[in-house]
């Protein structure tokens, strides 16, 4: 941070860091003993798509590395605002496994230079009272935020304070909450492996 910076109270965002996925598993754990939220299993890296041998070059590597997985199934779809998702899930509903394919899409765009067409990487929760959650990561923030959409355009802001304040020793939290997106329905929160496996 620069001096001016310091002096004015503005702060450099953190830089993305893709190993900071790692840090999802153990928050699962946590997240799941004090919340009754558990991972679904699914997942997805949201990107701009752009024209190009190279860029293709990349998705197909992406979703080859994830097809030789054999607990792994891949689709992609488009969410109308102009960025495709890679979605992921691992039938066994391991964290772990998971976190790794998605680490593995978004490190296939970044080493073919597509790193600005990065946009997010979220892993789905499920509470068993019917309730949905997403733990979102802000390529270019390098920060997570909790998504609950409770019904059309609607979400749940007293979950997500409730999440950011479990999780808040595991996960880089972003502390600005207007950069805490809506993603209205976004490609695989209501998708169950079992259900991403028969596409």
């Amino acid at each position: 941070m620069g001096f001016f910076d310091a002096l004015l109270g503005r702060s450099k965002p953190k830089r993305a860091n893709l190993d900071d996925l790692f840090a999802l598993p153990p928050a699962a754990l946590t997240l799941e003993a004090a919340t009754g939220f558990k991972p679904t299993g699914v997942g997805a890296v949201a990107f701009r798509q752009v024209e190009g041998a190279a860029f293709q070059t990349a998705e197909s590597e992406s979703i080859a590395l994830i097809s030789s997985d054999p607990a792994a199934n891949v689709s992609q779809r488009n969410d109308g605002f102009g960025y495709t998702w890679q979605v992921v899930s691992d039938t066994d509903a391991e964290v772990v496994n998971l976190v790794t394919n998605l680490h593995a899409v978004n490190s296939a765009l970044v080493s073919q230079g597509f790193d600005t067409m990065l946009l997010c990487s979220t892993v789905y929760f499920a509470n068993p009272d019917g309730r949905r959650l997403a733990l979102v990561y802000q390529y270019k923030r390098g920060t997570f935020y909790p998504f609950a959409q409770s019904g059309p355009k609607q979400r749940d802001n007293p979950l997500e304070i409730q999440i950011r304040g479990v999780l808040a020793n595991e996960l880089p939290f972003e502390e600005d909450t207007s950069r805490w997106s809506a993603l209205w329905d976004a490609p695989g929160l209501n998708d169950s492996p079992e259900s991403n496996a028969q596409r």
